[in-house]
């Protein structure tokens, strides 16, 4: 039998923004039979938004989060029994700052077509839009949550985008986002490009670069906002 294909379906990264969501992308859920979600009921309510005629019941549904390796066994069942299954993260691209990479490696073993799918990424977008170098860039992450050790990775990271003239992204946990902020303004030199990017694609989006040495004059409040930050030093 035909093996199932993989569709790696993008999701918004706020409930507003439905208009992130191409059509294509409801045709692409329409194929599958298996969805493999990082939260069950955000991508049931996620799905019925963009897909309203959507029987919820008809579809087999496992969750990843946390367990992704647990569900490799039902995954590798379900698509050499030719069922088309669908991966889908908690916001944006699965398999990139969030669960699905697992998955999408035993495809690529047992050679099943995977299928990713456009749609909104916080990383792509903030570095689209803050004026850095798009040629050369990296992701970390969460930096560490001990205040000394996330210094010191601050000034790593720094000097390294000095270095290599690489643009630096990382995230932090929202309620973390201000005492991250003060950290960055601490630490960097005063000339270091700092892009704060908040709640991209709602209508409350703020997408703002500046130097250390400007953004120390007024520090934002982002307190439990969804945001990313970029660096270049």
């Amino acid at each position: 039998m035909h093996k199932g294909n993989v569709y790696l379906i993008p999701t918004v990264l706020h409930e507003d923004a439905l208009q992130t969501i191409a059509p294509y992308i409801v045709e692409a859920i329409q194929q599958c039979a298996v969805f493999y979600v990082e939260n069950d009921k955000t991508a049931r309510r996620f799905f019925k938004k963009v897909w309203p005629q959507m029987v919820i019941d008809d579809y087999e549904w496992l969750v990843i989060h946390k367990a992704e390796t647990q569900c490799i066994d039902a995954f590798e069942r379900h698509l050499k029994a030719g069922k088309n299954v669908g991966i889908v993260s908690e916001a944006g691209c699965p398999g990139v700052a969030d669960p699905g990479q697992v998955l999408v490696a035993v495809a690529q073993q047992l050679q099943a077509v995977v299928k990713p799918l456009v749609g909104p990424n916080s990383i792509l977008l903030a570095l689209m839009a803050s004026g850095m170098n798009g040629q050369r860039f990296q992701f970390h992450g969460y930096l560490p949550i001990d205040s000394v050790e996330r210094k010191k990775s601050i000034q790593s990271i720094e000097e390294y985008s000095i270095r290599q003239q690489c643009t630096q992204i990382f995230i932090e946990t929202p309620y973390r986002n201000n005492q991250l902020l003060k950290d960055l303004l601490q630490v960097c030199k005063s000339s270091t490009q700092l892009c704060v990017a908040v709640d991209i694609t709602a209508t409350s989006e703020s997408i703002v670069t500046k130097s250390i040495a400007v953004w120390k004059q007024s520090q934002p409040d982002i307190h439990k906002r969804l945001a990313i930050f970029l660096l270049a030093g």
